[in-house]
This record gives C-alpha cells, structure tokens and sequence, in this order.
C-alpha cells in the first residue's frame, strides 16, 4: 500500500471511529437518560425499535466494518510502517477491537437480546429495564471512550505518515 493511501485510510478510519463515538456518546449522554425516565413500559419497548431498527443501518455497517479495515491496516502496517505510525495503528487497532467491538459483543448485545425477548408490559420487564438502563449505559461509556481514542490513534498515526 503506498504511503498516501495509507495516510488517506488511517485519516477515514480516524473520522469513521470518531462518528462511531458520536453516535454512542449520544445515547450515553441523553438517549438512554430520556429512555430510563420514561416509563418502564414505554422506555423498554422504544429501546426495543431502536435495537430492532439499528440492525439496518449505516451505523451497524460503520461499527462492524470498522473491524475488518482496522485488522487489515494494522496487518499493513505491521510489515510496511515504521516508527511511531506503527505503534499508533497497533494501538487504534486494540482499542477498537477490545473496547468497542467485545464490549459491545459481550455486554451490549447479550443484554439487548433480552430485552427484545420481553413483553413491556409484564412486571419482569419493568425490574430488568432498571438493570438494564444503568448497565447497559456504563457499557456504552466504554464504547464511546473507545472509539474516540481509537479515532485518535489513527489520525495521529496519519500525521506520523504524512
């Protein structure tokens, strides 16, 4: 890969790790504060459509596509950067795949999966939704602090390059 597609890449995975953040630090900030004071009822079933609903967009493309570009530019760079670019891509690279992809495979995921197969209106749904919000929400912290950093990572590694 030559070094100015490189620099271009590193500069796209920095920008698309960034709107990754933004999009949880949405929901962390005042999506799921607005979801857990609503009614248990009403709160449980609208995060229920938006789960159901994200499994559609670009979003979800953005988040797992991420994965893939990331293991490959690391790859890359592992064998054809070096100096500290290398070290940033290797770092962006971790970050993303542990805070923000196994966190949201691993916390996230599990714990909306479950709410998809509850009813609203029973009781169970009402107790779990409690848990739910608080936990889920400190997840996705996790997530928004990643992928930030991971944005970072790759856009310093791009400065480093150019």
């Amino acid at each position: 890969m030559s070094e100015h597609i490189l620099v271009y890449t590193l500069l796209a995975l920095g920008v698309a790790s960034t709107l990754v953040a933004g999009v949880f630090q949405a929901f962390s900030d005042f999506v799921m504060r607005g979801l857990v004071a609503a009614e248990p009822m009403g709160g449980a079933q609208s995060m229920q459509m938006i789960n159901r609903t994200v499994m559609r967009s670009v979003f979800l493309v953005l988040l797992l596509g991420l994965v893939p570009v990331t293991l490959a530019v690391s790859l890359v760079a592992q064998f054809g950067v070096d100096g500290a670019a290398r070290g940033w891509i290797h770092a962006g690279t971790a970050v993303y795949l542990v805070s923000v992809f196994l966190v949201t495979m691993l916390g996230n995921v599990p714990m909306n999966n479950r709410l998809d197969r509850m009813v609203p209106s029973e009781q169970a749904t009402a107790r779990y939704w409690d848990h739910y919000g608080r936990v889920w929400t400190r997840w996705n912290h996790v997530r928004t602090l990643g992928s930030f950093a991971a944005g970072v990572c790759f856009i310093v590694a791009a400065l480093a390059l150019a």
